[in-house]
């Protein structure tokens, strides 16, 4: 079945400035995947490359920063998930854990070594949430009575940092 020029522009369209994936694009306009893979392909060919079109959007949008700082969110949230269900795991051998304490950590850094470089005021954020990580951990180690309200204190607070640098 041949399909408009209108029908390829919304594809296109969808992919691009909508930042849909190419198989959700193609499904909206009721496109085959395989056809809208080649529109893709034949475009690029000719000197249109939607790969490089949607980056561009991406960055014109400023939802790189976005997806960046909601990526740091997931890995610091994820990483202290690790952690804690590290240091409950009873079955768990003390080096394997230190085995994926320094795979988290260097994730981690590598993370954040990237962002900094794409977003240096994310760096301020990164800094000040590892503060208030550091403040956790100081008292969850220190103080164990107060381990639940400084838990209390720091989720909000955390939202606070966020608004202040992010």
């Amino acid at each position: 079945m041949a399909h408009s020029d209108e029908t390829r522009r919304a594809v296109r369209a969808g992919y691009v400035f909508d930042q849909l994936a190419l198989e959700t694009a193609a499904d909206a306009q009721a496109v085959p995947v395989a056809t809208a893979r080649r529109w893709k392909s034949d475009a690029r060919k000719a000197g249109d490359d939607w790969d490089k079109a949607r980056a561009a959007q991406e960055l014109a949008g400023g939802s790189l920063e976005d997806v960046l700082r909601q990526t740091l969110a997931v890995i610091v949230r994820q990483t202290q998930a690790t952690m804690d269900a590290m240091e409950t795991a009873t079955d768990m051998p003390p080096a394997a854990k230190v085995q994926a304490m320094a795979s988290l950590a260097d994730s981690y850094n590598k993370l954040l070594a990237a962002a900094r470089r794409l977003m240096p005021e994310t760096d301020q954020l990164g800094v000040a949430m590892g503060v208030v990580q550091l403040l956790l951990d100081f008292v969850r180690k220190n103080y164990p009575q107060h381990g639940a309200a400084i838990a209390e204190v720091l989720e909000p607070f955390g939202e606070e940092v966020t608004k202040a640098y992010g």
